[in-house]
């Protein structure tokens, strides 16, 4: 699975620059990167022949553990032998799994990246393998008898093995087993292959000057050219967005649209449609009436009947909200069209959604965003965003000098605890697009942070890949507001990463249940709608300049804006992804543009398929992309009632925050991580607020 943010569809933790910074804040430590890298052994300079070489002996090493624990006689399987040993092997492979499988998601060389993607595959295969294997399973269950001596997290860690067992169908016939294994290793397989597509997928388009009409100079100046003096438009975030939202052109948009929610639309729908076929197939197998309610089962949600219900009562709270945006978009673009000479049909298209919802932060809220993206040059953002994560946790950040990584606009940062001055873990910030690059924003977890056999805590380290505009001659790189939110929102992915303390690194850092594993970074988007941080993290990239209060104040009244919209189109795709999930089979472009009309009542585009670059459905998502709006619920929950209350850069609340929420991983269920943190059970309220929706006067609680 692979961490990611939602808004501009981008987590990856597999199974989610330079800069001018305070000495306080972040520092090149020489001592640091010494020590740092005995303990990060991760290696990016690996050819196809080491990639292909290193999978084989890592897929020997792990099998060979499960061969001795599979051989075990039933009365002598134990801690030590069984479970401890079939950690370690895990630690193992979790340690060295992403040197082989990162590489395609990052690599500047597209020949390591099918190397890789060789490697993701066949080590997919073999997680299939393992994880299918019943005399290993019979071992485990005999050791589950005799739990009583287990520490808490060791018997977990049992019962956890044991569960995923039987959802692997080990306690069923030979040719149930069979049929399961060779699916599963049908829907790895299918899954990389799209995630590849999408990754290689290189479409441009091109324009002349006058269809980009409403572009800034600054985004013009920034785009390719051809030979007859025409502008080169990527379908990569920095050149989509921004046009989406400001090219006054309505054909130019029809354009960029239909190019985007087209993108490996052939091949790509063809993988997706088979992989719920064979997802439903096994579900069937197992005994589940369908795939949602299969991998619903170890959620919070628990079950497709809870999900639909949490769907309903957003939508339903949201609808008269929408029809009024809708509207009042719809009066704007009237207006504009009799103003531009451009005909009125009467209707809101996919095209227009994003122009007009931006057209309504500038009419009601008068944000002028061609003037606050000056004031976001990312190296400032940085500096601001490393002290308030650093304040908050109690951390130091180093930079990492003459850091090993595998392209040189890759640096390496090393997170300390400022009490002791222990090494917590590193990070690696990669955030600038390049040809073949992941297209999204994400975190990509590359190794755990948990005990070793030695009782020492191995170094937890993530990556933070995102794609922000590049600097060019006589401008840094700006970013827009939206992009900062991205920013906090991957960075506190790395953050619960880098902080866990746990025994096993089936519990590190993000491996928690789905629909509770966007909390921690969701809860820290907020700071950026709150004054200080931003004053913090802002600075006019010509003369250093603060932002006036007039357009601060602006831009914070402007988080209510399209409120509806936004999170009725998070309806639309929660609800696409339980309908395709709980049937046997389904045409995927069909049944998106029926959600897209009865529900945002904006038409999908004909001849588009957004479900074909939809990676969520591929990368870990499946049947749980709810878990977005899910966990926002409780992520408000946590800040208005913690810390918006006691201070939001109260150090207090930070650190309880990191100890409860950060550092316990997965080792404790995601309900009683809240319940702790906030002192009761968690309710809706503080997310309905947010969004400037009526509450009810009770308390809603979950």
């Amino acid at each position: 699975m692979f961490l990611a943010a939602i808004c501009h569809i981008a987590f990856v933790s597999k199974p989610l620059l330079r800069m001018t910074i305070h000495n306080r804040s972040v520092t090149c430590a020489r001592d640091c990167s010494q020590e740092g890298n005995k303990r990060n052994a991760l290696r990016w300079d690996l050819t196809p022949e080491d990639i292909s070489t290193m999978t084989d002996s890592l897929i020997n090493r792990v099998k060979a553990v499960y061969d001795d624990v599979g051989s075990l006689k039933i009365e002598n399987v134990s801690v030590e032998n069984t479970l401890k040993a079939l950690a370690y092997a895990k630690l193992d492979y979790a340690s060295s799994l992403h040197v082989l499988d990162f590489p395609q998601y990052v690599c500047p060389s597209k020949e390591v990246r099918t190397a890789s993607t060789e490697a993701d595959k066949k080590l997919s295969e073999f997680d299939v393998e393992m994880s299918m294997r019943e005399d290993v399973f019979k071992r485990i269950t005999a050791l589950q008898k005799h739990q009583d001596n287990l520490l808490p997290e060791e018997k977990r860690f049992l019962n956890r093995l044991v569960t995923l067992g039987k959802r692997k169908g080990l306690h069923l016939s030979k040719d149930i087993q069979e049929d399961i294994k060779r699916t599963s290793k049908r829907i790895s397989a299918l899954s990389i292959e799209f995630n590849k597509n999408l990754n290689e997928d290189n479409t441009f388009l091109v324009f002349s000057e006058r269809e980009l009409g409403g572009l800034a100079d600054s985004y013009l100046n920034g785009l390719d050219t051809t030979e007859d003096g025409r502008y080169k438009v990527t379908l990569e975030y920095p050149h989509y967005y921004p046009l989406m939202k400001r090219c006054y052109n309505p054909e130019t948009r029809r354009k960029m649209e239909t190019a985007f929610h087209s993108r490996c639309k052939e091949v790509n729908t063809a993988i997706l449609e088979e992989l719920i076929q064979l997802k439903a197939n096994v579900a069937d197998l197992l005994g589940y009436s369908c795939h949602a309610n299969y991998v619903l089962e170890i959620n919070m949600a628990k079950n497709a009947s809870n999900v639909s219900d949490f769907l309903d009562t957003f939508y339903e709270t949201l609808k008269p909200i929408g029809i009024k945006e809708r509207k009042y978009i719809l009066a704007l673009k009237k207006r504009e069209c009799l103003m531009k000479g451009y005909q009125f049909d009467g209707q809101i298209n996919a095209w227009d959604l994003p122009y007009y919802m931006n057209q309504v932060e500038q009419c009601k809220f008068a944000v002028n965003k061609d003037k606050l993206i000056e004031y976001f040059p990312l190296d400032v953002v940085t500096e601001g965003l490393f002290g308030i994560y650093q304040e908050l946790l109690g951390l130091t950040f180093n930079e990492v000098e003459h850091a090993h990584v595998w392209h040189e606009n890759v640096k390496l940062y090393s997170a300390l605890d400022t009490e002791t001055g222990e090494e917590i873990g590193q990070f690696y910030l990669d955030l600038h697009p390049r040809k073949g690059k992941y297209g999204h924003a994400a975190c990509f977890g590359l190794q755990p942070g948990c005990r070793g056999p030695d009782g020492k805590r191995r170094l937890p380290v993530a990556a933070m890949v995102a794609n922000f505009t590049k600097s060019r001659k006589g401008c840094p790189s700006l970013l827009q507001h939206h992009e900062v939110e991205t920013y906090f929102h991957e960075f506190g992915h790395v953050m619960h990463e880098l902080c866990s303390k746990t025994s096993f690194s089936e519990f590190s850092g993000t491996q928690v249940e789905t629909d509770f594993v966007e909390v921690p970074s969701q809860m820290l988007e907020n700071w950026v709608w709150e004054k200080e941080p931003l004053r913090r993290m802002s600075r006019h990239y010509k003369d250093g300049t603060t932002i006036p209060d007039n357009l601060l104040d602006k831009l914070i009244a402007s988080r209510v804006a399209n409120t509806g919209l936004m999170n009725l189109r998070q309806v639309v795709l929660g609800k696409v992804d339980q309908s395709l999930h709980s049937s046997p089979h389904a045409d995927t472009a069909e049944v998106f543009a029926k959600h897209c009309k009865e529900i945002l009542g904006v038409p999908a585009t004909p001849g588009t398929n957004m479900t074909a670059s939809f990676s969520h459905l591929v990368g870990g998502y499946d049947g749980q992309y709810y878990s977005y709006l899910w966990s926002e619920v409780y992520s408000m929950d946590i800040y208005f009632s913690r810390f918006k209350k006691e201070g939001i850069m109260n150090p207090k609340v930070g650190q309880e925050y990191r100890k409860v929420i950060l550092e316990a991983g997965g080792s404790v269920d995601g309900m009683d991580m809240l319940k702790t943190f906030l002192g009761r059970g968690p309710c809706q309220d503080a997310f309905f607020q947010c969004k400037g929706l009526i509450k009810s006067k009770e308390t809603q609680t979950l």
